[in-house]
């Protein structure tokens, strides 16, 4: 699904207008910041993007990696073998966004405790 609309002129009508919820509806979902994860140090072929990630299926490692590459944070090669071989890595966009990724990475790892802490709170305080 495309998030923008060709007009006549060539430009383009987003359809979502407010860039972060554009942006963090796309990256938010549960497996597309392992993926980026995963593609920070090296090119991957799908099998072995699967392996890394460990609980993905199939089908959602091959929509997440569709809608990275439409986005433009991962470029897919295909290289004309017999049988072909698919390799997927990080764009400049995708390089360039690991930096505030890796910070919301830390910063959720230092909070997953008080934030699982609150959540019991939460239950036992019936709100």
């Amino acid at each position: 699904m495309s998030n923008e609309k060709a007009q006549h002129d060539g430009s383009f009508e987003f359809e979502q207008p407010c860039p972060i919820r554009d942006v963090l509806d796309r990256i938010g979902d549960q497996w597309s910041l392992l993926v980026l994860e995963a593609l920070e140090i090296q090119t991957l072929r799908f099998n072995e993007l699967a392996r890394e990630i460990g609980d993905i299926s199939k089908q959602m490692l091959s929509r997440t990696l569709k809608r990275l590459e439409q986005d433009g944070f991962i470029l897919r090669t295909i290289y004309p073998e017999v049988p072909p071989r698919v390799e997927y890595q990080l764009t400049g966009l995708g390089r360039s966004f690991l930096v505030p990724m890796q910070t919301l990475i830390v910063w959720a790892d230092s909070n997953h405790h008080a934030i699982c802490n609150a959540r019991v709170h939460y239950a036992r305080n019936g709100k």
